[in-house]
């Protein structure tokens, strides 16, 4: 079957090296507990190029992808929410479901389900691992039962796919770790595929000052068509204390620049809170004073939107259908697999907001 795999060893390849588009990929039957799925699309994420570069260390050969959607075709023993024929979204997160972290409502930070990467394909006999413990840029991955979970088959799975990162990502961040409120005030930093989902997150909370910030002046339309109330090209333009005179109750840097964190930080009013999305080098550091913490100010970190996958999926699926939640504008444009490195290649060059790869 077709697939992306990146080989950390291949010399040449897709994106700066690596990565390739293969037909000779296999992947094994459901265990218990397990379902394989036929990927109809998913997502190109940052993270996926994050790996193919480095900032993302990962095993390799590996096959990329984690923002997909499709229909089961078999489940394994003991699966029984979803069967064949069910329309899926997929999570990134294989929590074990047992343990103290699942048990109060937090599966992102199962220690279960991070840093133990499976290896359910192979090429040539030869095991190949699986990224974020899904791998949707394949015909067919098998995930955790709990990975899967079933969305309305009147939602289209281009747009559906989306819902598995970038949108449980931007919106968890504004709903579920910074708990944006009624009559609060935001400023997102980075407008891409998880800013304009914090973007519209902070607008179904209701927050009355949204504030943009993009390098791009051209993403200022589609900024405003998720929520944006104010656009600004820079976090030193004037513009943003003119809005935010005493400062911005939540602030999101969704680039991963160690600059813009202290720009978030030093952009906080009394009690307000950045929230770090970017993903920097693994290494990185960065710098603030420690003094402008004091009026509790806080600093959070956010892994997959603090979301609960099974619950959240299906909430942002409702509100899709009842359009408070974008989805289909999202999607800038659909690629053939075949297509990848053009996929890459728009992506890197910010020509879109979300490019969709298709099986």
């Amino acid at each position: 079957m077709r697939g992306v795999v990146f080989d950390r060893s291949r010399a040449g390849g897709i994106g700066g090296g690596g990565a390739e588009v293969v037909d000779d990929l296999e992947v094994r039957d459901p265990g218990p507990g397990e379902v394989l799925v036929a990927i109809a699309a998913a997502g190109l994420c940052h993270s996926d190029l994050s790996v193919i570069d480095g900032t993302i260390p990962f095993p390799s050969p590996v096959v990329l992808g984690h923002e997909g959607a499709g229909v089961v075709e078999t489940v394994g023993a003991g699966v029984t929410h979803v069967g064949a024929g069910d329309h899926v979204a997929l999570s990134t997160i294989a929590s074990c479901g047992t343990c103290g972290e699942c048990n109060r409502g937090r599966p992102t930070m199962c220690r279960r389900a991070i840093g133990m990467p499976d290896q359910p394909f192979s090429r040539g006999g030869e095991p190949v691992y699986q990224f974020a413990a899904n791998s949707a840029f394949a015909e067919r991955t098998v995930v955790k039962a709990v990975q899967a979970v079933k969305i309305p088959q009147d939602i289209p799975l281009t747009s559906a796919a989306l819902i598995g990162c970038g949108v449980v990502t931007g919106v968890g961040a504004a709903l579920n770790r910074a708990k944006v409120d009624r009559g609060d005030s935001v400023v997102v930093i980075g407008t891409g595929g998880i800013g304009l989902n914090v973007l519209q997150g902070a607008r179904i909370a209701g927050a009355t000052r949204i504030v943009a910030v993009d390098a791009n002046p051209g993403k200022e339309g589609v900024a405003r068509q998720f929520g944006a109330t104010h656009f600004f090209s820079s976090v030193e333009a004037e513009g943003v204390r003119e809005v935010l005179p005493t400062g911005a109750d939540h602030v999101f840097e969704c680039v991963g620049r160690v600059e813009l964190i202290r720009r978030a930080v030093d952009l906080l009013d009394r009690h307000g809170q950045a929230i770090l999305l970017g993903v920097p080098p693994a290494t990185a550091e960065a710098s603030f004073l420690v003094s402008s913490l004091f009026l509790d100010k806080s600093i959070l970190g956010c892994r997959y939107g603090s979301a609960r996958p099974q619950r959240d999926f299906a909430l942002y699926a409702e509100l899709y259908r009842e359009g408070r939640l974008l989805l289909d504008e999202l999607v800038t444009e659909t690629y053939p697999v075949e297509d990848f490195a053009k996929a890459v290649g728009d992506a890197e060059a910010g020509r879109v907001a979300r490019g969709v790869l298709t099986f």
